[in-house]
């Protein structure tokens, strides 16, 4: 009888147990549910290739075709194989990459003279279906129909390892393309050397985006060359190479580096030392599933879990790193640095990714954060400027506003990292009064003139975000001078309000309005907004969403204004608007960054629950498992970001408040590990399809009675606690 005993005390523990497995120890691999070819269709820009999280190489195939869908080098409606470079950009508006080109081929190769490069590679293309790839995180195949050479990719966190399988009989030949370029790429240096049967180095300097980009390479081949050829095709700076072999089985493990070859051989010794593919890429997958793993959840389907774990994902693609073995890499002056005691990360597309990314980094990536916030401090060292939108080792000056400030910002607000408190806050004073871009005009009149400065609106609202945050920096640091100075400039935004219109309007060096005025026209870099339009651009002041309740009137006006934004018929006007105002619902704009905040606006004028059913929708109409899956351009995780948050239930409209909004959590239970064996849960176990409303919020079993959660009690672990229900609460929060 006793082995029948029921014990309450043991069965509860027993249940606690099995709660706990179910989310931390079940042995289920994550990676499963990561679909890398999300993304690569539309205009998501994303590429479905081997990386490492957050490394060096992107292993992944370009398609050839030039064109904006074709920014990543790839794009799911194309099935031409130009080849397998080793640099590429996740989800970016602008193309440039693509560099070190491999492409397998089963004939002879000829060079004809006079011939262009992009004419060359035509003729040995391969052609390939989607049911002939395989995509997974660290790994990429393809079966080339037109000779039947499979070729496999993996990574390691420095070094690219091709595996190609050619057919029995015929040529066995690889083409090195140091030519072959996307978009705005140009090379105009390119080298190759046979340094002896089985090692081939060489290097590649191009103009492009990144204004100076320099990557030397070494390949080590698991079989001797048998016959090679260099030359150049279509010119100067278009070298190819031309590799053969005898045996069907050929691996080729490549190393790269911005310094030198002799940094590209180092890196790839130390970082891929054997030739074992298979061990390769499950150590790829296991580095993975270690990063996946920050964030477990449970969701309501297959689908949305695929659609989490993926946006996961692409937040660990970039920004990439960019130092070698060595600590060495480019200087932003073509010279060589060296990063002591960190590693230098490259990619900082800030206008983008100040919003989410990076927020969503200080929870799941601390260290990373503490060693980008030093890489934006050494770019700072160099250029006396903080980067604006860095490429390798290259300043773009891409986009409006100074958005390593909020990041540098929020990880002082945060205490992440041992990095200089004091010289990252002077670094944010002078990057801010540096007269670039309109500024002399922001800080002497309080807006820029639209008459003198295109974008001027947008590049005002920005540059007032990055002043609250630099001012809540500096009161952090007891610096109560320049956080008062701040905090007032940061008002300047409202010069452009119109009460008349209810709008953000471009304001003459007169004090005039610009005219005419159409709140839904947009003309791609030449109006008062960036990618927007006078109806987007109104919700931009995250640092101060009740100044701009009073703007417009107070709450019930601020929030029929804002119901307004997603029912307009025509969202957006222009012959010449902007491609990348995508994902619209009226004239709400989801796939371009500056909306990403506005459906969380609802909650500061007492209507959360409109912002519960805007982020339902938008998390299940505009985030598919599909190529076409994503609405706008990824933007280096970005877009992915947001669908976490959100997803989780809450987000950071403002990222330097140390606040993060409620929406409409998609997860029924999620566990994030904000520190070693330290958890903190959230929980909505009737979260659905119909259940997208909030019924009552609970921190560890206490209610909740505001519309967000602070930093402090998310790092504070404990469980949040969603009831959900299929019908609004409109009396939640007040």
């Amino acid at each position: 009888m006793h082995k029948y005993l029921f014990c309450p005390l043991l069965l509860l523990i027993i249940l606690a147990g099995c709660k706990e497995q179910s989310l931390t120890d079940t042995g289920e691999r994550l990676t499963q549910y990561v679909n890398p070819f999300i993304g690569t269709g539309f205009h998501g820009h994303t590429f479905p290739g081997a990386a490492w999280p957050f490394g060096q190489i992107q292993l992944s195939p370009d398609n050839g075709t030039q064109g904006w869908d074709w920014c990543s080098g790839y794009h799911y409606s194309d099935s031409t194989l130009a080849g397998f470079s080793h640099l590429h950009l996740s989800g970016t508006g602008i193309g440039d990459l693509a560099d070190i080109s491999f492409l397998p081929v089963g004939t002879d190769i000829i060079f004809n003279a006079g011939e262009s490069n992009s004419s060359f590679v035509s003729r040995y293309a391969g052609r390939y279906s989607h049911k002939d790839e395989t995509a997974e995180p660290g790994y990429y195949s393809v079966v080339l129909k037109n000779n039947g050479i499979k070729a496999e990719m993996t990574v390691t966190e420095r070094a690219g390892l091709h595996r190609y399988t050619f057919p029995e009989g015929g040529p066995k030949n690889i083409i090195v393309n140091l030519g072959f370029a996307i978009n705005w790429d140009k090379p105009y240096r390119t080298g190759l050397s046979v340094v002896d049967s089985c090692l081939v180095t060489g290097y590649r300097l191009s103009h492009g985006w990144a204004s100076d980009q320099h990557v030397w390479f070494a390949v080590r081949f698991s079989q001797p060359v048998i016959a090679s050829a260099v030359t150049d095709i279509g010119g100067e700076g278009r070298t190819v190479g031309c590799f053969s072999f005898s045996g069907t089985k050929l691996l080729a493990k490549v190393g790269i580096s911005s310094v030198s070859v002799e940094n590209a051989i180092e890196n790839l010794d130390a970082s891929l030392p054997g030739w074992d593919f298979d061990a390769t890429r499950k150590a790829a997958s296991d580095a993975w599933e270690k990063e996946l793993s920050a964030i477990r959840v449970k969701t309501p389907d297959h689908d949305s879990k695929v659609v989490f774990y993926t946006a996961l994902y692409h937040t660990m693609i970039a920004p990439a790193l960019f130092s070698d073995q060595n600590g060495e890499f480019k200087g932003v002056k073509g010279d060589k640095q060296r990063a002591e005691g960190y590693k230098r990360y490259t990619v900082f597309s800030l206008w983008d990714t100040y919003r989410a990314l990076h927020p969503l980094l200080t929870i799941t990536q601390p260290q990373r954060v503490n060693d980008m916030v030093k890489s934006m401090l050494d770019h700072y060292s160099q250029a006396e400027l903080l980067p604006v939108w860095e490429l390798q080792g290259n300043e773009t000056f891409c986009m409006v506003g100074n958005h390593s400030i909020p990041v540098i910002a929020e990880a002082i607000l945060k205490d992440i990292g041992d990095f200089d408190r004091s010289g990252a806050l002077q670094a944010m004073i002078v990057t801010s009064m540096f007269n670039r871009d309109g500024m002399g005009l922001y800080d002497s009149l309080g807006y820029m003139p639209a008459d003198l400065v295109q974008q001027s609106v947008a590049k005002s609202q920005e540059v007032a975000i990055d002043d609250w945050c630099l001012s809540a920096a500096a009161n952090k640091l007891d610096r109560g001078a320049e956080a008062s100075y701040f905090t007032n400039r940061s008002k300047n935004y409202r010069s452009y309000f119109d009460s008349e219109t209810g709008f953000m309007r471009g304001r003459l060096s007169t004090g005039e309005w610009t005219t005419p005025f159409d709140p839904s026209f947009s003309k791609h870099e030449g109006s008062d907004y960036t990618e927007g339009n006078a109806w987007q651009y109104l919700w931009l002041a995250p640092h101060d969403v009740y100044g701009l309740i009073d703007l417009l009137g107070g709450k019930e006006k601020f929030a029929d204004k804002l119901d307004q934004l997603f029912k307009v018929e025509e969202g957006v006007k222009g012959e010449e608007a902007s491609a990348d105002i995508s994902g619209l619902i009226g004239a709400y704009a989801h796939g371009n960054e500056p909306g990403h905040h506005t459906t969380f606006l609802f909650n500061y004028a007492d209507r959360p629950w409109r912002s519960q059913e805007l982020n339902r929708q938008i998390q299940t109409t505009m985030y598919l498992n599909t190529p076409e899956g994503l609405c706008g351009n990824e933007d280096c995780g970005q877009m992915s970001a947001w669908y976490i948050f959100s997803a989780l239930g809450f987000y950071p409209v403002n990222p330097c408040d140390l606040k993060y909004q409620f929406g409409s959590p998609l997860v029924t239970e999620a566990q994030i590990e904000i520190s070693p064996g330290k958890y903190f849960t959230i929980q909505a176990p009737k979260a659905s399809a119909e259940n997208k409303y909030i019924h009552e919020v609970t921190l560890n079993g206490t209610v909740i009675n505001r519309s967000y959660i602070t930093w402090e009690e998310i790092m504070g672990g404990g469980i949040l606690k969603f009831e959900m229900s299929n019908k609004p609460e409109k009396s939640l929060f007040r």
